[in-house]
């Protein structure tokens, strides 16, 4: 029977966990990633929290637990970074963050002994690499996309330089960061455990803002000044590393400097380049052909495989642009600057924030009911509830439509205060 109960509770969690647009493909593997994770007693417990931030007064009254028994818990799940927890106007708050950029990540972000991260580092290869359901779930029939390529600024040319855009500078994004984070590199730790990891840094990858704070207070992160930041940040580069950011213009959470070996990012971008998995930056990179020296360093340097060295007369790249996330390392290889960045043909729309990228998401995806009804929506959900119901509704081509337009127009204006 107690094993009965057990499977129930985590089958609850995943269930829970899918409610939120990232969610998580049920697999026996996911099943052993929360039983290392979770207690039983906690997949039953956070199964039943609520998709936005919330009160330890609600979770108390959601699981009928005394307020100090609740909290307890609470701060229990947050010492995990299993839960996040934050301060809103003085008074804390708790919300369960998605798989991927979220407690998955986290659980590898230090060592620790409480759990076994070989064997969690054997599982999460096992689900997200070897199994395809979690990737092609989080991506397939989604335009939006959590993550996005920084342009490498070193190798932008003066004029480009001026015209850049502030939230599209890795600089820019640690310069104005209230709090920044160093942490282990999730992907090479697992590789690490798995014996298949590259020399690239391990303590590199940067948290910003609210989510360095909660890293950093719960000893998941090392804080750092501005300084060190773009230390980092210089070292990535040289190392030829590709700078994977948040995708919103504002208030970014993360900065991580990707490898093409290790990093599950740009193995997704191998992997499934036909689904787009990273949102790419506005550049591309051309090649100068007489000047060219055939070299191979850009073929070499590509984190994502999508440059190749053609046969003939004059051996040179071929580029496959369609695929390209615009990091621009091929440019920084380039011996004598045959290759140059041009902007693409049409802008990318960066979401303004969090909220604006889920609640994008969850039109794409038809979750917008579950994120807008979930714990009571406050009134003033309701206008916005009203109208995007009507565009659930529409043929998948209409969403679509509608879904870029509100990204330009609508969205920007309405959720600049709202919070989930």
């Amino acid at each position: 029977m107690s094993h009965i109960v057990a499977k129930s509770a985590y089958k609850n969690l995943q269930e829970r966990i899918n409610r939120f647009p990232q969610g998580a493909a049920p697999t026996q593997t996911l099943y052993k990633i929360l039983g290392l994770l979770f207690s039983e007693k906690e997949a039953q417990l956070v199964a039943q929290l609520p998709i936005k931030p919330f009160k330890p007064k609600t979770a108390s009254k959601i699981w009928g637990t005394s307020f100090s028994e609740t909290v307890k818990i609470l701060d229990t799940l947050a010492s995990r970074c299993i839960l996040f927890d934050m301060e809103t106007n003085g008074e804390k708050r708790y919300v369960l963050p998605p798989p991927m950029v979220g407690f998955f990540e986290f659980a590898m972000m230090r060592v620790r002994g409480d759990v076994d991260q070989k064997l969690l580092s054997e599982l999460f290869y096992q689900y997200l690499i070897v199994e395809e359901d979690f990737i092609k779930d989080l991506f397939d029939g989604c335009e939006t996309r959590f993550g996005r390529t920084l342009v490498n600024e070193s190798v932008l040319s003066t004029e480009q330089s001026a015209y850049v855009l502030d939230y599209e500078r890795a600089t820019h994004i640690i310069e104005t960061a209230t709090d920044i984070g160093v942490s282990l590199c999730y992907c090479r730790h697992v590789k690490a455990h798995l014996g298949t990891n590259c020399d690239a840094p391990l303590e590199i990858c940067l948290t910003l803002g609210q989510s360095a704070s909660t890293l950093i207070r719960h000893e998941y992160a090392r804080q750092i000044d501005t300084s060190e930041g773009l230390e980092l940040l210089d070292e990535a580069r040289e190392r030829g590393l590709v700078q994977f950011a948040e995708n919103t213009r504002s208030d970014v959470s993360f900065l991580c400097s990707c490898c093409g070996c290790c990093c599950e990012a740009l193995n997704a971008a191998k992997n499934f380049g036909n689904l787009h998995p990273i949102q790419t930056s506005n550049y591309l990179p051309t090649l100068n052909e007489i000047s060219c020296i055939s070299c191979g360093n850009c073929e070499k340097a590509c984190p994502i495989d999508v440059i190749t060295m053609t046969m003939g007369d004059k051996k040179l790249p071929d580029i496959e642009k369609q695929y390209c996330l615009g990091c621009g390392v091929c440019v920084r290889s380039c011996p004598n600057k045959s290759l140059t960045l041009i902007e693409r043909d049409s802008k990318i729309i960066t979401p303004a924030n969090s909220v604006h990228r889920t609640v994008l998401i969850a039109i794409e995806k038809g979750m917008l009911a579950d994120l807008l009804f979930d714990n009571k929506a406050l009134a003033s959900h309701r206008a916005l509830a009203a109208v995007l119901s009507a565009i659930l509704k529409l043929s998948p081509v209409q969403k679509l439509m509608a879904s870029k337009q509100m990204k330009s127009v609508y969205l920007d204006k309405l959720l600049g205060k709202m919070k989930l």
